[in-house]
């Protein structure tokens, strides 16, 4: 059994409404989950494209959430380390934060928000990559879950 991730924002498998793409407002969508077994010590939060031309495009990245939380509001900001704790990485756009959906026009491309639950916190700057935290996160990875939501440029 793995994490059960969910929004309010859309609906697994369904398009992301424009307020959280890059035509939109750009705001991170709220998400929630539940599933995780009771030893977790962090989560790890990775929202990725796959169907990105130039390979994976990732678009958020987080990391040291609190083994408490259950959720994210929508609309996080993009500071380093947030007032929880939990830390955000660099973006294909860049830069930190949640950077929303915005493929080139045609065919819809699918987003996954990925969270995972590990048995330990990352020691990780604030400037690390996707690579970066993908290395720091194997062996620790415990439950693991995704939402997956497409969108298609207007």
């Amino acid at each position: 059994m793995g994490i059960t991730v969910t929004s309010t924002a859309f609906t697994a498998g369904k398009p992301i409404p424009v307020r959280y793409t890059g035509q939109g407002e750009d705001v991170s969508p709220d998400l929630a989950w539940s599933g995780a077994p009771a030893s977790v010590k962090s989560y790890v939060l990775v929202c990725d494209d796959p169907d990105a031309p130039g390979g994976t495009w990732v678009h958020w990245t987080m990391w040291n959430i609190r083994p408490s939380a259950t959720n994210l509001l929508a609309g996080v900001t993009s500071d380093a380390t947030l007032l929880d704790g939990s830390s955000q990485g660099v973006t294909s756009f860049g830069r930190r934060g949640y950077g929303g959906p915005m493929p080139p026009k045609g065919n819809a491309h699918h987003y996954y928000f990925r969270m995972y639950a590990l048995d330990t916190l990352l020691t990780l700057d604030a400037s690390a990559s996707r690579a970066q935290l993908d290395g720091a996160m194997r062996g620790h990875v415990l439950s693991q879950g995704q939402l997956m939501g497409t969108y298609q440029r207007q």
